[in-house]
């Protein structure tokens, strides 16, 4: 997990530790030890979190649900090579679909 304030917040260690849920931080100043998560965050304060003001908690979920929707079954991702999540990933546990190639 990383140092961001969301993160290191008094009320998140409490919340988990009643929970007993252990919290493993990375090195402070090394973002990359959490790459895709840091992607994936920063991706979604660019493109919406940072756009709306949310009136409700019940407004951002159906917002974010159908954000999560585009994101994996419309929109490209670079990192897979320019096709969409759903394309590449089995639904059911995530794992790369089996794919035959011309030889």
């Amino acid at each position: 997990m990383d140092n961001g304030q969301e993160n290191v917040s008094a009320a998140l260690q409490v919340w988990a530790s009643r929970r007993e849920i252990g919290l493993e931080y990375i090195q402070p100043g090394k973002p990359q030890q959490n790459a895709c998560a840091e992607r994936y965050n920063r991706t979604v304060r660019h493109e919406w979190l940072g756009q709306y003001i949310f009136k409700t908690i019940e407004e951002a979920q159906d917002h974010t649900t159908r954000w999560l929707w585009t994101y994996n079954n419309e929109r490209l991702n670079m990192a897979i090579g320019g096709i969409i999540p759903s394309d590449e990933f089995d639904d059911s546990f995530g794992f790369p679909k089996f794919r035959e190639y011309d030889s």
